[in-house]
């Protein structure tokens, strides 16, 4: 972890639950998160997409790490896939799955 974030953390104002107060900026994280959760059924992004999106070009290999660890439901990270056309690795079943998910939602043929 990033000492200068975890200072921040540590100083900020924290609620009754004892839990640090927002500031409305969004993380990484965050940003990315909301714009998976808004691709339609039918449609994909790629990682790059999502990242430019998301603020940060660069950082696709982000995007994926963040997809890899993520198990909310509805965060639909099997529509997120790979630049070149292939699809990517899915977290909750592999790709056989993640292509039959995209195939029932009309995402591929």
């Amino acid at each position: 972890m990033n000492p200068v974030r975890n200072r921040a953390r540590a100083s900020a104002p924290k609620g009754p639950t004892g839990r640090a107060i927002s500031n409305g900026v969004k993380t990484f994280t965050e940003k990315v998160r909301d714009i998976v959760r808004k691709i339609p059924k039918g449609k994909t992004m790629t990682y790059k997409e999502v990242a430019t999106k998301a603020g940060n070009p660069k950082a696709a290999r982000g995007v994926g790490a963040i997809m890899r660890s993520n198990y909310n439901r509805d965060i639909p990270c099997h529509r997120v896939v790979k630049s070149d056309g292939s699809l990517g690795s899915y977290n909750r079943g592999g790709t056989l799955k993640k292509r039959a998910l995209l195939r029932s939602e009309g995402a591929l043929k």
